[in-house]
């Protein structure tokens, strides 16, 4: 499928690397919580360390996108579709949000940056990159509580997801891994 066929996608929130590419998908439908856009463009943006990770042209072209009708906002669980809903954690962000999605091998958590490492969920500590570290670490128990076990969690920046995963296939190696599956090791 080709970016401009996509008609949904899920923003987990608005980090530049999670959000700066929503021009490549003309005619989607972007997901939101509610929270995040109000975080992204109200008073806490005011405070340099938690506006470095946000671009300014990506938060602006969502609120364009706004006007265009094209965000749904989302406050709290959703359902999107069977099988598939989105589930506020804040923590790293006011509104981050993560995916559960229903697989042959049962639900899985895309945790996005609710984890950004296996190490985060596994010890309890956090990323230093945070809004609300009690929600950070509250969101622990909610990836937990929506995952069949923790094997069924993927933190969103760890390198180890490829390398516990196979490829999708051989042209994909090192670029899209199958969730599908139980990981090795």
């Amino acid at each position: 499928m080709r970016s401009d066929e996509v008609r949904d996608v899920i923003i987990t929130h608005l980090h530049y690397d999670h959000a700066g590419t929503v021009t490549d998908f003309p005619k989607a439908t972007f997901h939101l919580q509610d929270e995040e856009m109000s975080y992204a463009t109200g008073r806490y943006m005011a405070h340099k360390h938690l506006q470095h990770a946000y671009d300014v042209d990506d938060v602006v072209g969502m609120v364009r996108l706004v006007y265009e009708g094209r965000v749904v906002f989302r406050q709290g669980s959703a359902e999107l579709a069977p099988g598939l809903s989105v589930h506020h954690v804040g923590g790293h962000t006011a509104g981050l949000q993560s995916v559960r999605v229903f697989t042959k091998r049962g639900w899985v958590v895309l945790a996005s940056d609710a984890s950004h490492f296996y190490e985060h969920l596994e010890t309890g500590r956090g990323f230093p990159n945070v809004f609300h570290l009690g929600e950070m670490l509250e969101g622990y128990n909610k990836l937990r509580a929506l995952a069949d076990s923790p094997r069924h969690i993927i933190p969103g920046h760890d390198p180890l997801v490829m390398a516990r995963y196979p490829a999708v296939s051989g042209t994909l190696e090192g670029i899209a891994v199958r969730l599908d599956v139980m990981p090795s090791g």
